[in-house]
């Protein structure tokens, strides 16, 4: 038996699909061995409100809230006396050329000669690096605007690093940024192997987001996403072995920095047998699109809402599901149903968190509108219940839908991102054409069944966790043998 640190930054075990359901199932595989989820999240207000029953094997949840540094008051002027070596360090994380050293980093942030993080921000030592950084890089910017973006951005990271670590045998991050933080520093303090899983970029995500935010002002977008970059390549540096989900991932975290021999493709996987024989009763004169989605703006749902606005017309007995917590963002929220009453659409249904196996076999087509994504297994469930699936191009969708040369034929229609009328297009092409949905619903089925099985899923990691804690050696075996496959 090990015990293995799952780390989790917005997802397990608050919310509910996606890479949460991905950990879920990793640890009620795994009954052999105990784990402790070290899980990340927004707001303290989320604290105990777990989504999930946790499995009898999860001997310790450890939460950290990244608003906790509001409650932060630093005592201003002090001096610690920083060497240049960590002056040096802490302007490379802000933007200087150069590698960062992240033991030098982790080594300062940990020291107790601070009592909290707003005490080294309110610093002499921090206003030198800054003005320093200013006079260097950024000669035009006023400092105060400068400080208050900074310390906005570094405190999370910096409380993130001073956290308390459960001690265990693995630590097995579910992706970058912060949870791959705790993964880095899990690795220097305790000497133990870590594993990254990437589902989506996370950088990449990140960027994005930045590049549309309005809270961010010009000329700070760039030192904002190169700081994102900077966290994820300290993941790819500390880690014993990377996994991702299918090779345009690899790519990316190739080209972003992460050593090519350390990355191992486990695609995501579903329980086909849980999707046989679903109940599929609905008034025969209606057409159920749905969506199982969170209801959150990387997720697009605005696009959805005007896409259905458009079926409807063509279909007018068209009723839409969109099925997923609406409670992580609730200005986002308010401002879809907000959308849905301007555009005057009817046979919209929210229905909040659900039971997908209650209401995936009803669905006449399926629906994502995402921005970006990793390798949904909204669309694998979706597949396994044999039902056709309009998605967006984004991370393996394609490849999920289109097959890579199987042979098996399309379980879908790709549209381009944010393209609403497209997406109705496609969805009012399989609303009037049953006999494609039943065709594109069983290569859906039939390619799940193929290269998309949860079994493999567990082996996989399973394979991975005692290769890399059982034994010092494992990260050494692993790439022996990747060089030999």
């Amino acid at each position: 038996m090990m015990r293995i640190c799952i780390i989790a930054e917005g997802s397990y075990p608050y919310v509910t699909g996606g890479v949460s359901s991905w950990i879920h199932d990793i640890i009620t595989s795994m009954p052999e061995h105990e784990f402790v989820i070290f899980t990340i999240a927004a707001q303290e207000k989320q604290k105990g409100k777990f989504k999930y029953t946790l499995p009898a094997n999860v001997v310790e949840v450890r939460e950290t809230f990244l608003d906790t540094y509001l409650l932060e008051n630093g005592r201003w002027g002090k001096r610690f006396k920083l060497n240049k070596e960590q002056k040096d360090n802490l302007k490379r994380l802000l933007g200087e050329q150069g590698e960062i050293d992240w033991k030098v980093l982790f080594s300062l942030l940990r020291n107790t000669q601070f009592n909290q993080v707003s005490d080294f921000l309110a610093s002499k030592d921090f206003f030198d690096v800054l003005e320093e950084l200013c006079q260097e890089r950024y000669p035009l910017v006023p400092f105060t605007e400068m400080f208050w973006t900074v310390r906005s951005m570094i405190l999370p990271l910096f409380l993130t690093i001073r956290e308390q670590l459960p001690q265990a045998d693995l630590y097995h991050s579910a992706s970058t940024g912060y949870a791959g933080i705790i993964g880095a520093v899990a690795k220097e303090v305790y000497k133990k192997p870590f594993l990254l899983t990437e589902h989506g970029i996370y950088s990449r995500e990140r960027e994005e987001e930045i590049i549309k935010a309005d809270w961010v002002k010009g000329y700070f977008k760039d030192m904002w996403i190169q700081y994102f970059y900077r966290l994820s390549n300290c993941s790819y540096e500390h880690a014993d072995w990377v996994t991702t989900l299918f090779s345009r991932n690899r790519d990316i975290q190739i080209e972003i920095g992460c050593d090519s021999d350390k990355i191992e493709l486990i695609p995501n996987g579903v329980n086909v047998q849980k999707y046989i024989e679903l109940d599929q009763k609905k008034p025969d004169h209606l057409i159920y699109i749905g969506a199982v989605i969170r209801v959150v703006p990387i997720k697009d749902i605005k696009s959805m809402i005007q896409s259905f606005a458009l079926i409807k017309e063509e279909v007018p007995n068209a009723m839409f599901y969109i099925m997923g917590s609406f409670e992580e963002d609730e200005n986002y929220y308010q401002e879809c149903l907000q959308l849905v009453n301007a555009l005057q659409v009817k046979d919209v249904n929210f229905t909040g968190t659900i039971q997908t196996l209650d209401y995936i076999g009803k669905m006449d087509v399926l629906m994502l509108t995402s921005i970006s994504e990793g390798q949904p297994l909204a669309i694998l469930e979706g597949m396994a219940a044999s039902k056709p699936f309009v998605s967006t191009n984004v991370g393996s969708c394609k490849e999920l839908l289109e097959g890579l040369e199987d042979n098996i034929g399309p379980a879908g229609i790709v549209t381009p991102v944010m393209h609403y009328e497209l997406m109705a297009q496609a969805v009012i092409k399989l609303c009037q054409n049953g006999k494609l949905r039943k065709e594109m619903g069983r290569n859906a089925l039939t390619r799940v069944s193929k290269y998309y099985r949860q079994e493999d899923v567990i082996v996989n990691y399973r394979r991975l966790y005692l290769e890399l804690g059982g034994d010092s050696n494992g990260r050494d075996r692993l790439r022996a043998e990747k060089a030999l496959s």
